[in-house]
């Protein structure tokens, strides 16, 4: 059964029939725990293996983990996996293809913030640095379009950034549209969006190197055939995940023309 643990990898994962699996921390511990959990149940009936979520209480230490190789199999965002395939030749197996990701700013819906220009010397919170859509390139966008001056918050989750912003504790916040979509309807429903970035493929679902062919195959087949059902879409849906197609690495090379390593933090 698949548990949230705090270990790490296993030293040979590639002749073990346990695998951990690292998932980007977009939501609170309890929320990831509550998504995947009953996923790497079906992942475990339809392959064999044992599955164990490793859990990363802020986004840091979940980039840290990749770039170190711990984890076999992650969940990721497309920026976070052009890392991890420089770092640890990650492969993707899995991803979206109902949906594009794109980054979101989000205000108070009865502040008097019209556009992002209303934003100058104002304080926009993000989930972290290097989350995609939520901070890299909206980041991006705020300085190379806008040449907007503000001041930057990091508050750990997406939940936390639209939380901050609804409360008035933030002038504005950077997210993603699934995220927002999942938010607690009593926030959710007091932000509006002001401003949309560019949009790119969506959170691969990926493999370590060191997995053999065979493993990581059968880990792709698996996703696949859960998507197949009405039950298995609806438990992918929360990841958000609407309609799993197979992916591939090359996919997400279109992001390199982004330049986004100088909004990348170590």
């Amino acid at each position: 059964m698949a548990v949230l643990a705090s270990c790490f990898a296993l030293s040979d994962a590639a002749t073990a029939d346990t695998f951990t699996i690292g998932i980007v921390p977009q939501f609170e511990p309890i929320k990831l725990a509550e998504i995947w959990s009953p996923i790497l149940r079906e992942l475990e009936e339809e392959t064999g293996h044992t599955f164990e979520m490793v859990g990363s209480p802020r986004i840091s230490e979940f980039e840290d983990g990749f770039i170190a190789g711990d984890f076999d199999f992650a969940y990721m965002n497309p920026y976070h996996f052009l890392v991890a395939r420089k770092a640890q030749g990650y492969d993707a197996l899995v991803r979206d293809g109902a949906r594009e990701l794109f980054g979101v700013l989000v205000v108070a819906k009865d502040s008097g913030i019209e556009n992002v220009a209303d934003l100058e010397g104002k304080t926009i919170a993000f989930p972290s640095p290097n989350a995609l859509g939520a901070a890299l390139l909206m980041r991006a966008d705020l300085d190379r379009i806008h040449g907007l001056e503000y001041k930057q918050e990091y508050v750990s989750t997406h939940s936390s950034t639209y939380l901050n912003v609804a409360l008035g504790q933030m002038d504005a916040g950077g997210g993603v549209m699934a995220t927002l979509n999942r938010a607690e309807p009593q926030v959710r429903d007091r932000l509006r969006i002001i401003y949309e970035t560019t949009r790119v493929p969506p959170h691969p679902f990926v493999a370590h190197q060191r997995i053999a062919p065979d493993v990581a195959e059968a880990v792709q087949t698996a996703f696949l055939k859960i998507a197949d059902t009405t039950e298995g879409q609806e438990l992918l849906a929360r990841i958000p995940m609407r309609q799993a197609i197979a992916a591939t690495s090359a996919e997400y090379d279109g992001l390199y023309a982004l330049n986004l390593q100088n909004y990348w933090v170590d």
